[in-house]
């Protein structure tokens, strides 16, 4: 094909000027890095609704997203820009007439993607929210899913502790107007977004993968039930074992783009709830060209931890978060100097592929509830005979590296570290999740506080260390 000369002057032009904007962004990020904050800097935030009363100061208190800290990522071409994720929405424990469950003061709200711009000043501006939708187009809900897609029995409570039904405008009939749940529902923990403008979302119901397109509509997603047709690939079984409200807590997702890797936020309820008070958890890799996976081990620093993100930074190494769930400075607990909020770096070739291991008459594999040895399950055989048996045997977690503790660094007084944005190989952004603001004591909501006086609120934090040092 031929291009004439006002052609092809326009199209050198065109391919000087997005040159120049590369080194603007590339210029103005190394500018940013030099200049951010150490104290962190706020993400903005709306009120979803300032109507309820404070349980404990019987003000009124404000609901906010907020909630954005749930999971984070690099935007894939803006150097000065990050993807954040919501959870399933602001909820609190509740107990009604209807059974153990959760209310759910903005019961409507759409969990979502929020897409952030790092200014000059250290401030942090939002371009756009994606709402996630199912695949025709409306918007899913973060109520839970049916037992059959891994829900755990919560029911969804009003603020008013009045159940949320298919139709609020009627009364509670078992038949024909249930307790409402949504099978597309997601309580989302992890994110990726890839560079065809899609995303991959993980999430702590099933828990489930979806991807999600540009405008945040389903195209398909990953889990471990076989009968959900919604399903492109699947999960190993053992996955629909994971501990309420603790599930695939972090996602990552290969340089290449062609495996995503997840790792769950606690020990499994592998087989009963015994084995969920221990310090294993699970990492699981997925193939996206053949749908094969691949399971390794994490040992916490102590039992029931939290593993919150984890962030790919080559083929095999990743950055892990490993918290748990204590204020520096008490919030609505008391204040814990030794709290817990650190980032670490695994290599998953030195722990052991789950598939590599070699079956015998104790070592034995279980259709539902994976590797058993001498009959235990790995979670209940490391609880009863410890890590050093279980290497012994031939299995051994993936090698972890201290990068940042983010305690001694800053002084980190948020109880949830969930976010993390590979910047480049010498600066890491770090985001709490808020919680929407909010807080429960006893089942009845309150504003979520850092101390007597500050409201906990989306706050990014860059870090400049060198994330692949030996």
């Amino acid at each position: 094909m031929l291009i004439n000369k006002i052609g092809l002057v326009s199209v050198v032009s065109a391919l000087v000027l997005f040159s120049a904007a590369n080194r603007s962004v590339a210029a103005d990020m190394d500018s940013i890095l030099d200049t951010f904050p150490k104290q962190g800097s706020d993400l903005p935030y709306s009120v979803l609704r300032a109507d309820l009363k404070d349980a404990k100061t019987l003000q009124p208190f404000e609901i906010r997203n907020g909630g954005y800290g749930s999971a984070m990522t690099a935007h894939p071409t803006q150097k000065n820009q990050f993807y954040a994720l919501t959870d399933r929405g602001p909820n609190a424990n509740h107990q009604g007439d209807y059974g153990k469950g959760k209310s759910f003061p903005v019961a409507d709200y759409t969990p979502r993607i929020g897409l952030f711009e790092v200014k000059l000043n250290g401030e942090i501006v939002q371009i756009k929210d994606i709402l996630l939708k199912r695949p025709d187009g409306s918007v899913i809900s973060g109520l839970p899913n049916s037992s059959a897609l891994g829900g755990t029995g919560e029911t969804p409570y009003h603020a008013d502790g009045s159940p949320v039904l298919v139709n609020d405008q009627l009364p509670y009939n078992a038949a024909t107007n249930p307790i409402k749940l949504d099978d597309y529902g997601l309580d989302g923990e992890g994110l990726v977004a890839l560079k065809d403008g899609t995303f991959w979302v993980s999430d702590e119901y099933g828990p489930h993968i979806v991807h999600f397109d540009r405008d945040g509509e389903e195209i398909t997603r990953i889990n471990a039930f076989k009968d959900d047709t919604r399903s492109l690939l699947h999960l190993p079984a053992v996955f629909q074992h994971r501990r309420a409200n603790r599930g695939m807590e972090g996602l990552a997702i290969t340089p290449d783009q062609t495996t995503l890797v997840g790792i769950m936020q606690s020990s499994m309820k592998n087989p009963d709830k015994a084995s969920q008070k221990g310090d294993l958890t699970r990492i699981v890799s997925v193939n996206l060209t053949n749908g094969e996976t691949e399971q390794y081990l994490y040992r916490q620093e102590k039992a029931e931890n939290a593993n919150s993100e984890i962030a790919a930074l080559t083929a095999n190494k990743f950055l892990v978060i490993e918290r748990d769930g204590s204020f520096l400075f008490g919030g609505p607990k008391k204040a814990n100097p030794n709290a817990q909020k650190q980032v670490y770096r695994i290599d998953l070739t030195s722990g052991t592929a789950l598939s590599s291991v070699s079956l015998s008459s104790s070592m034995k594999e279980d259709e539902s509830h994976g590797l058993l040895i001498d009959g235990l399950t790995l979670e209940q055989y490391v609880q009863k005979h410890g890590w050093d048996a279980l290497a012994k045997q031939g299995i051994k977690p993936v090698t972890k590296k201290l990068i940042v503790d983010m305690v001694e660094e800053v002084g980190y007084a948020h109880d949830k570290m969930e976010g993390l944005w590979v910047i480049d190989n010498q600066h890491l952004g770090v985001l709490n999740d808020d919680d929407f603001a909010t807080w429960s004591t006893d089942g009845k909501l309150e504003q979520k506080y850092l101390d007597k006086n500050t409201v906990d609120a989306n706050r990014l934090f860059i870090i400049k260390k060198n994330l692949l040092a030996e």
